[in-house]
């Protein structure tokens, strides 16, 4: 196990990477290979948005979007509940959250399942029901402080006390099987690299914890995201450099859905690249690319710690979006410690 110094190098770096991540594909977001080749080319940095992108129309090089937006709600709603999600509150800040967008002029709002449940809560429907339905990756995006809060404790029990904190943060807006395992993955792979686990034993983590995901919540029809997950990890290192983009758009899907923007984002790991070298990819993938990006960011950081991402990249992001992750996150490293007594 790191020791707490290092523990709070590799929280802090899986945060930042989320945000990075997030960033980088902000200018690409819910584009197709084509649109952003167009705009952009190859990805290497942060970019304005381009002129086929309409959610983020206008918005400068750096901006993060509802991926980190989101995961710090869920941070702070964890510290004010000393590690308890409650249900209404969140169903609340989610609200509250959207109306602020769109009083601005945002198109980057609530995701199709969180917006399902919102407007179930508003209806009248009791929020612990509400995401009976949600399958998408809305959980899973601003899943990384519940990874960051809540440690893996030992053996099977850990791995189930850390899906059970997983499924209270879902149960509002994604409380289904899939939905489940796409958030566990994330954030057992995130919980596991603050505790020293390299990029290979991570992954290991986060199979083993969307197998036991699935099994929880509402049962909805879609592929295993355990199964696909292993099954990307090995095929795309198999695969020529040059065609893994169209590998990933193509055989394991960049949408919205779980059980294909979650597997991306872990596949992408997998391969064991430089991090920043992997967000830029994941970011220029097509499709979902900031969640994807994000995902695969907040692991990267969990795994590699400050040394995954460089002062200027931090810098960026901290400063265009006014961001103050290092107290966000050092107020979550408390929660973890008080768990693991």
């Amino acid at each position: 196990m790191t020791t707490t110094s290092t523990a709070a190098e590799h929280a802090l770096a899986a945060f930042r990477g989320l945000a990075i991540g997030d960033a980088l594909g902000m200018p690409t977001q819910s584009m197709s290979l084509e649109q952003i080749r167009a705009d952009h080319g190859t990805i290497s940095g942060f970019v304005d948005a381009g002129p086929n992108q309409r959610i983020a129309h206008g918005m400068p090089a750096g901006s993060i979007t509802d991926d980190t937006e989101q995961a710090v709600l869920v941070a702070e709603l964890l510290v004010q509940g000393q590690g308890r999600l409650d249900p209404v509150d969140f169903a609340r800040a989610l609200i509250d959250w959207e109306r602020a967008m769109a009083a601005k002029g945002s198109l980057d709002l609530l995701g199709p399942s969180t917006k399902t449940a919102v407007q179930r809560i508003l209806d009248g429907v009791p929020a612990a029901d509400a995401g009976s339905t949600g399958t998408t990756n809305g959980a899973a995006m601003r899943i990384t402080p519940v990874g960051i809060a809540t440690p893996l404790g030992v053996g099977a029990a850990g791995l189930t006390a850390l899906v059970d904190a997983v499924q209270d943060a879902c149960r509002v807006t994604h409380d289904t099987g899939l939905g489940i395992a796409g958030a566990s993955a994330v954030a057992a792979a995130v919980s596991a690299g603050i505790d020293g686990a390299t990029r290979a034993e991570a992954l290991d983590v986060a199979v083993a914890a969307a197998r036991i995901g699935a099994t929880r919540g509402h049962w909805v029809a879609g592929g295993s995201i355990a199964e696909r997950v292993d099954w990307a990890r090995g095929h795309l290192p198999t695969v020529p450099a040059a065609q893994r983009t169209d590998a990933v758009s193509g055989l394991i899907g960049t949408s919205v859905a779980s059980q294909e923007s979650v597997v991306a984002a872990l596949a992408l790991v997998a391969l064991d690249l430089d991090p920043w070298q992997t967000v830029c990819t994941a970011a220029g993938i097509g499709g979902d690319t900031d969640t994807i990006a994000a995902m695969a960011g907040a692991v990267l950081g969990a795994v590699h710690g400050a040394e995954a991402w460089s002062a200027d990249a931090v810098r960026q992001v901290e400063t265009v979006n006014d961001l103050q992750l290092e107290a966000l996150t050092t107020q979550l490293l408390d929660l973890r410690s008080s768990s693991g007594r």
